[in-house]
């Protein structure tokens, strides 16, 4: 796009060079001519991208990447809200009786069988007990896939209480997509499975490096988000036959708390590092709307209850 627009190739040579802001301005601004009066899905997450490439390789000055990230925001007001239908039809399912008991089970069930296998099958067991321990940590601490993956033991997941206090997950800023910092007290179970896993499986998967990532992979160095992302949500369709990806667990946390505490948006705002208020409002609204026609369909049944109950006479 930016030769389109009359930037001879021979002066991108570098990323510095292809991430100056001036540069990215014309290049967002004729995606959004080009898409119409809104700019869509894929200019949005373009902004994102870039500003992304830019953090990680450090390519361009501080005041440069402010400016990345205010073309970011502007274009971050135009994305629409709301939940997908494929999102909502998780949701309904997760707030179906039963099937979030089955989830959060799972861990449990896993680690059961990491057990069973480690004398026979000592990596298939390593692997069992890893996905246990991210879904377990999925459950009661939210996060994205590429933090979830790049946890580092003593620096994301560490124990500021000492060895016998509970595990705490943490994100500064910095390393968080939408730069809100994240803290996570985890439970006493997923600690426990945590702990497990880190003494008895996780050195399988290491295979004698000193990494300190806590989801490694089986060839060295960490585990690549896909291939993490499609093992939980295979194993999890299996167990329960609910088909959830590790980010629609986000939304499951938001069903799942808002159905507990309606309409404390800033609560799950907080819980899942939202920057805005709106953008929780925006996505999770629709939740209101099915616990509403939920007390609505209660009040119907209770009358007709009322009106077929039978008489003493009967």
């Amino acid at each position: 796009m930016a030769v389109r627009l009359g930037h001879p190739i021979e002066s991108l040579t570098s990323l510095e060079a292809l991430l100056d802001p001036s540069l990215i301005e014309e290049v967002l601004h004729a995606y959004w001519e080009a898409n119409g009066e809104e700019p869509r899905t894929y200019t949005i997450g373009l902004a994102w991208k870039l500003l992304s490439v830019a953090r990680e390789t450090k390519c361009i000055p501080d005041a440069d990447l402010e400016k990345l990230d205010d073309m970011r925001a502007a274009l971050e007001e135009h994305r629409r809200g709301g939940l997908t239908e494929k999102n909502l039809n998780v949701i309904r399912q997760v707030l179906t009786d039963g099937v979030w008991d089955e989830i959060v089970q799972l861990p449990s069930v896993l680690m059961a069988e990491a057990r069973l296998l480690r004398d026979q099958a000592p990596v298939k067991a390593a692997v069992t007990a890893q996905l246990a321990t991210a879904i377990a940590i999925l459950c009661v601490a939210p996060v994205r896939l590429g933090n979830l993956i790049q946890i580092k033991i003593g620096e994301n997941l560490t124990k500021p209480g000492g060895l016998q206090g509970p595990y705490w997950l943490m994100f500064p800023h910095y390393d968080v997509k939408n730069r809100v910092r994240l803290d996570f007290k985890l439970i006493p179970h997923v600690c426990e499975i945590i702990d497990e896993y880190i003494h008895d499986f996780r050195p399988i998967l290491l295979r004698g490096s000193n990494d300190s990532w806590l989801i490694p992979g089986e060839a060295g160095g960490v585990k690549t988000s896909r291939t993490l992302s499609l093992q939980v949500t295979a194993r999890i369709e299996k167990a329960t036959g609910l088909r959830i990806t590790v980010h629609q667990f986000r939304h499951a946390a938001a069903a799942i708390y808002l159905r507990h505490h309606p309409g404390q948006y800033e609560a799950v705002r907080q819980m899942l590092g939202h920057r805005s208020i709106q953008t929780t409002i925006n996505f999770y609204v629709a939740l209101e709307m099915i616990k509403a026609n939920e007390i609505f369909a209660e009040i119907v049944k209770e009358r007709l209850d009322r009106i077929l109950e039978p008489t003493n006479e009967e």
